[in-house]
């Protein structure tokens, strides 16, 4: 089916501190702003990779969300339906990193642009003409994001469009029974599902990995990559699985890199590349993304890929 990609949801810019240590309970100094927000990363990775997208959003008329909107178009990304709200402002996100390579987020988010994404005529217009929905859980809170989702998906499906899932989601949104039955419903009508490790055990809890997987294909999803991190991938559907090892590099920013990931597997087999290729681009896009600081600033196009798989080392399984 042509058309293309289309994902819903949040639009910001991430600030990061420079020092090490827990918070911002003191001055320093600090990086930014970057392009950001996980739909944003993802729908950027799919127009680097010379794919149609696009993403309805919205966000706040000044710098911040300039920047974002530049960045998008700059990619190939169509942003006709991202609303540019007078007296809003763009969403941001101060990160610092702890000494255990963990981090410390402040969020400037309920109240933002991205807080009032809503169904206007362009978001409709883009939508109708999408193949493919990619849903991020991140997303579902935000009531219009919700209601987009559902009321896009029956039509979507109807003309032969396929439906992608990242759940992106804390444990304490499923205990929710208003946030569980949402992710369930999205789970319900998904083609290929991007989980964590984590996330994987939470979509069918009690069970392992493989009780997990064979719950979920039975359920009707068709393809599931669960995503190791810097160990790789791992790919399941109804003829088997497929394992990929990680690339060894070093991690210098991990935002973005399971966003950056999930686009490149979801463009490769859209572009009718083996489950064995797709998934070591894939692995590549989300290897490439760490080594860069700034959650954006590592999305890459299919040469800078295969430069990276040429001159990189494979992490032994």
């Amino acid at each position: 089916m042509d058309g293309p990609v289309v994902t819903i949801g949040e639009i910001l810019v991430e600030i990061m501190a420079t020092t090490l240590g827990d918070g911002f309970l003191e001055p320093q100094s600090l990086i930014g702003p970057f392009p950001s927000g996980a739909p944003a990363i993802f729908i950027d990775q799919v127009g680097k990779l010379g794919a149609p997208a696009a993403i309805v959003s919205a966000v706040g008329d000044d710098d911040f969300g300039t920047l974002n909107l530049d960045r998008l178009r700059k990619d190939g990304v169509d942003v006709s339906a991202v609303a540019v709200l007078p007296g809003a402002a763009t969403g941001s996100a101060f990160v610092r990193y702890r000494a255990d390579g963990s981090r410390a987020f402040v969020f400037n988010m309920r109240d933002s642009a991205a807080g009032k994404i809503a169904a206007t005529a362009e978001a409709k217009a883009v939508l109708a003409g999408a193949a493919h929905l990619h849903v991020m859980g991140s997303g579902l809170p935000i009531p219009a994001v919700h209601g987009m989702i559902f009321a896009t998906i029956p039509d979507l499906k109807a003309r032969g469009g396929t439906v992608s899932f990242d759940p992106n989601v804390r444990r304490e949104t499923l205990r929710d029974a208003e946030g569980r039955a949402a992710f369930d419903r999205v789970l319900a009508v998904t083609d290929l599902f991007l989980p964590s490790g984590e996330e994987l055990a939470m979509f069918a809890e009690g069970a392992g990995e493989e009780d997990a997987v064979a719950h979920l294909l039975a359920a009707g999803v068709r393809e599931i990559v669960l995503k190791r991190g810097a160990a790789g991938a791992s790919h399941f559907d109804r003829d088997g699985r497929t394992d990929m090892p990680g690339f060894a590099v070093e991690e210098i920013d991990p935002t973005g890199a399971g966003d950056s990931f999930g686009a490149t597997f979801l463009v490769a087999r859209r572009a009718g590349l083996p489950v064995e290729r797709a998934l070591r681009y894939a692995n590549a896009a989300g290897a490439r993304t760490v080594t860069i600081k700034g959650p954006m600033e590592g999305t890459s196009t299919f040469a800078e890929l295969d430069a990276f798989i040429a001159g990189a080392i494979v992490r032994s399984p």
